[in-house]
């Protein structure tokens, strides 16, 4: 899109209630398996018109290689990380690994390279800044509310919610960093004009204690922005 930001939010469609005593803790996503070492993707933008490009998950191709110069506005397209705690791990504090409802391996940069290889337990991350004028960096940041809720009103924190990152066959250190969600607004990256910053992110629970059963649900939004 032209001009200032651009809003990835997250969401899921209604799930029926799971049968007890399951947990499910749902995440949605627009706009998870630890790994060794966490790197990430800083690629090249040719610079042009100031333009950003955020995409979370599942989205439109931001045209030719390196350029940004893709269609302006949104895929439309909201994806989902989930898990469902068994009974017999119900809290004992072992995090347990989300998966994930996206099916985007290949980069959306364009210039084809797979990015994300297993993405049923991967969510692609990707953030770009096109410029010839205007402020140097933009800012990609991600809110989350403080709960996830079930039907019943009762809720799990959001900080049971973490993620790691990975972006193989890449040895650029680090760039959109692992975390855990905070239950408001936190900074992610700094995304440098020209640039285009992208990796993998691998979802997890917590899963610190005993919950009351049912389908828990949160939302949270990616945003990319420049003064």
């Amino acid at each position: 899109m032209d001009g200032h930001g651009h809003n990835h939010t997250m969401q899921r469609a209604p799930r029926s209630r799971r049968a007890r005593p399951l947990v499910g803790a749902c995440l949605a996503l627009l706009c998870l398996a630890e790994v060794a070492s966490a790197h990430a993707w800083s690629l090249t933008i040719t610079s042009g018109s100031r333009r950003l490009f955020l995409h979370v998950g599942n989205g439109a191709l931001s045209g030719s290689s390196g350029t940004l110069n893709g269609t302006a506005g949104t895929s439309g397209a909201i994806n989902l990380v989930e898990v469902t705690v068994p009974v017999a791990q119900l809290g004992n504090g072992s995090p347990l690994a989300m998966t994930s409802n996206s099916t985007q391996s290949t980069s959306l940069y364009g210039d084809g390279n797979n990015t994300c290889p297993t993405p049923a337990s991967q969510v692609m991350v990707g953030a770009g800044y096109r410029r010839n004028s205007g402020a140097a960096n933009a800012t990609l940041t991600v809110q989350s509310p403080a709960n996830l809720t079930n039907a019943s009103g009762d809720t799990i924190p959001f900080t049971e919610i973490s993620w790691t990152v990975s972006a193989p066959g890449s040895g650029v250190p680090n760039v959109i960093p692992a975390g855990t969600f905070n239950g408001g607004t936190q900074t992610l990256a700094t995304v440098p004009g020209n640039a285009y910053l992208e990796n993998c992110h691998t979802f997890s629970y917590a899963n610190n204690a005993v919950r009351a059963a049912g389908t828990y649900n949160g939302r949270v939004t990616y945003t990319l922005a420049s003064p």
